[in-house]
């Protein structure tokens, strides 16, 4: 059977990730810290406890298990703290994706698909965004992902090494079996929180701003299934496994959605409302990124089996429920 090392494997994306891998026939062989992950997330392969800037432990995982390819998510990925600590952000997201590139290529490992993000791209001119709009960053969390991009594409240039980008817009829901799903300390993300203000656990929604020059005044995104992210994940390994030298790919549904959207979903969702604090714009938030999905759909057949809004909402509110039980 085919196996793929997949940093980061106990988070987020990770861990859905690794059940989509799962259910295509590869065994995932997660590498994480826990310094954010959750071993109750690694369900399907095996686990290696390392930091991807530990080289002798990255060595010593991948010769243990010899993976066909990497996934990579392991990330420090809160734009607030990049811009506090930049230093962290960089030392994780490029000085650790070096280290895991450098590893995977001594190990003769051929393929990586790399976590990277729509914060690339930094205030759009135009939306949708295209994978030919120009990556200008306005944070050090969006600069560290472009960088480790340019690392990805050097060693392809200079190593043959194969790799995937996938910029992803903003994930959200839950598997829908119940089996992972969303559990940051702290939550940023929209939709978690105004499911906790809605259940009590928090006391309001920060809404930051809604002046903005949109229908209702609030920012908007494009909201892409967490589940759906990862099928795309494993089509993309697929793909380079036929010989697609490098990759750089939005993943993004193409729709819109305002946070008084994502807020009226949930309280149809939960039946409960949801109390708002209306506060100042928040720096560097562009007002509308939504992605221009054709290229993915193209390469990758990356059409949304959950597009529905009510359907990532209500996963993840079955998720939380679940969780704080």
């Amino acid at each position: 059977m085919r196996s793929v090392l997949v940093t980061g494997g106990a988070g987020y994306v990770g861990s859905h990730a690794c059940k989509a891998l799962a259910s295509a026939g590869w065994t995932p062989i997660v590498y994480d810290d826990f310094s954010t992950g959750h071993r109750d997330l690694v369900r399907w392969g095996p686990c290696e406890e390392g930091d991807i800037a530990d080289t002798a432990r990255l060595d010593a995982a991948l010769a243990r298990h010899r993976p066909d390819a990497v996934m990579h998510f392991a990330a420090a990925s809160l734009v607030g703290e990049s811009v506090r600590d930049p230093g962290a952000t960089y030392r994780r997201n490029v000085a650790g994706t070096l280290t895991l590139l450098e590893a995977v290529r001594k190990a003769g490992v051929g393929t990586v698909v790399f976590s990277s993000s729509c914060a690339t791209y930094g205030r759009p001119d135009r939306v949708p965004i295209t994978e030919d709009s120009p990556q200008r960053p306005i944070n050090p969390y969006g600069a560290s992902k472009a960088m480790a991009e340019r690392l990805m594409a050097d060693f392809g240039a200079a190593y043959g090494m194969r790799g995937a980008a996938l910029r992803y817009f903003n994930a959200a829901g839950a598997d829908p079996d119940g089996e992972a799903g969303e559990d940051h300390e702290p939550e940023t993300h929209l939709i978690p929180r105004a499911l906790m203000a809605a259940a009590g656990l928090l006391s309001r929604l920060d809404v930051f701003g809604d002046d903005w020059a949109t229908a209702d005044g609030t920012c908007i995104r494009d909201y892409v299934h967490v589940s759906d992210l990862a099928r795309w994940h494993v089509a993309a390994l697929d793909r380079l496994a036929e010989g697609t030298p490098f990759l750089a790919l939005n993943l993004g549904t193409g729709r819109g959605r305002s946070v008084r959207e994502v807020v009226a979903a949930v309280e149809r969702v939960t039946g409960r409302t949801v109390p708002l604090a209306i506060g100042p714009r928040r720096d560097g938030d562009p007002p509308v990124l939504v992605a221009d999905p054709g290229r993915a759909k193209d390469i990758l057949g990356a059409t949304p089996r959950f597009a529905d809004l009510e359907t990532m909402v209500e996963t993840a509110w079955r998720w939380l429920r679940r969780r704080r039980s």
